[in-house]
């Protein structure tokens, strides 16, 4: 089944390279460092249509549709159309078989993963010549913008999230962010404060903590953390320690370093410290959560998920415990390093060059109005990416309602962008989701596995497997 499902993919890609290259000779003014150069006079005015795949419900396609004809105000010539696809993975499969045959999209939300599987047919457009134009675009109503970005636009974006756009391993730029999350520790403070507890701010800590409150309730799991695969991949990062690279050999995460905190999470898992999203079964914001049986009092998980971890109102409204929101926990506080997750967009190679500057305009209009940006934000619970929504007058009175309680979100909100310093992002490359996939995977068997008498031979195992699947896939 493997070796069918290879195969497919590369006669899929075969296919997809042909397209790309007919579809780029098209451009006329293609260079060795760009796939798509502005055209001479830049944006035309005439009729064309665009297409966005996306995954958003439909409050978030509302606050969309909005803000499509606000844009329309300034551009009513570019016809927008967007089609709400499913989950993240259905708009890359989607979106890979379409390309085969030249019917991709003209916008899509993207991950940097489903980018570097798309550049497999160099369907992308790389953006920039784009973000450098200082051609001069006229709006309908005589108004006149820069079709490039301006560098007040460029340093208003939150720089983490910004630099997801180049982390292809040639430092061109390939996507925009459109809306982030990231990781936080949720902790129930009723809990913390009846009980002197002290939020963690290392890994040191967090153990003694686990430690001390398994000791005052024994029937509990102190900590969930959800995503295995971006535990070890935070690991990485905050230890210096190599994961993966965009060039060269890909896979660089089975080391010594690594292979040390695998360890001494397994040891937490047997002191019954910590589980994780697989080997519990479900999210952990469910053990969080939860008013009897087993429970737990610390739970790692995805910023936009947090009225997932707020636990459910008695009948008069009120709340079992107020949930806290806190950084997790660090390997050395004066470097921080948190992942950034949400989804960015990325614009498509087109026969028309004016299709890719009209998706550029609207994927500009969308990235960099502070407006936008903040209801989006609000409605989602994800947080924006730029700067200066903050200071936005709607925004900043959203975040000061934060509480654990009903505003549990504004709190979430709040966390991330006290720390946008921290954010990283992994390299992307075709196999960079199969490592996360096999790091998550590695830590899970890793935590639980029966290893015998000898521990570092079973932990070697785990790694090399790892390894040699992602090398496999």
């Amino acid at each position: 089944m493997k070796l069918k499902k290879l195969l497919a993919v590369v006669l899929m890609f075969a296919l997809a390279l042909t397209t790309a290259a007919c579809s780029n000779g098209g451009n006329g003014g293609k260079t060795a460092e760009s796939n798509f150069v502005v055209p001479e006079g830049g944006y035309d005015g005439k009729d064309v249509t665009i297409t966005f795949y996306h995954t958003m419900g439909s409050a978030l396609s509302d606050v969309l549709n909005l803000y499509i004809e606000e844009f329309n105000k300034l551009y009513p010539n570019i016809h927008v159309v967007w089609e709400q696809v499913g989950s993240y993975d259905d708009v890359r499969d989607q979106i890979s078989k379409e390309i085969t045959v030249g019917n991709q999209p003209n916008i899509a939300y993207c991950y940097p993963d489903h980018v570097a599987l798309y550049n497999l047919g160099g369907a992308v457009a790389t953006l920039d010549d784009l973000i450098a134009s200082k051609e001069t675009v006229t709006r309908a109503d005589g108004t006149t913008e820069t079709l490039g970005f301006t560098d007040a636009q460029i340093s208003d974006f939150i720089e983490g999230y910004y630099a997801e756009g180049r982390q292809f391993g040639d430092d061109l730029m390939y996507t925009l962010p459109f809306s982030k999350s990231t990781e936080v520790l949720y902790y129930n403070k009723t809990f913390f404060d009846a009980n002197g507890l002290k939020v963690p701010t290392n890994w040191d800590e967090m153990e003694e903590l686990c430690k001390k409150i398994k000791e005052i309730d024994p029937t509990c799991i102190p900590l969930g953390y959800d995503s295995e695969g971006n535990w070890f991949i935070t690991m990485c990062e905050q230890y210096g320690s190599p994961y993966t690279s965009a060039s060269g050999d890909h896979y660089l995460f089975n080391n010594d370093t690594n292979k040390s905190f695998v360890k001494r999470f397994r040891d937490w898992y047997q002191k019954g410290y910590v589980t994780t999203q697989s080997l519990y079964g479900s999210y952990t914001s469910g053990l969080f959560t939860a008013s009897s049986g087993t429970k737990s009092y610390m739970s790692i998980g995805s910023s936009a998920g947090a009225k997932h971890q707020r636990p459910a109102a008695d009948a008069d409204g009120k709340y079992p415990f107020e949930v806290g929101i806190a950084t997790i926990p660090q390997v050395d506080a004066k470097n921080p390093k948190v992942i950034s997750q949400g989804p960015s967009v990325c614009i498509f190679l087109k026969d028309n060059s004016q299709e890719v500057i009209a998706s550029w305009l609207f994927a500009k209009f969308l990235t960099t109005s502070v407006e936008f940006q903040a209801e989006f934000s609000m409605a989602s619970g994800y947080v924006p990416v730029l700067k200066s929504v903050s200071s936005n007058e709607v925004y900043a009175n959203f975040l000061k309602k934060a509480d654990g309680g009903d505003f549990v979100s504004a709190l979430s909100a709040k966390i991330c962008l006290d720390q946008v310093d921290a954010y990283y992002t992994s390299p992307a490359f075709n196999g960079s989701s199969t490592a996360r996939e096999e790091v998550g995977k590695l830590l899970a068997k890793a935590m639980s596995g029966d290893a015998g008498s000898d521990v570092d031979a079973f932990i070697n195992k785990a790694f090399q497997d790892a390894i040699d699947e992602c090398e496999y896939q």
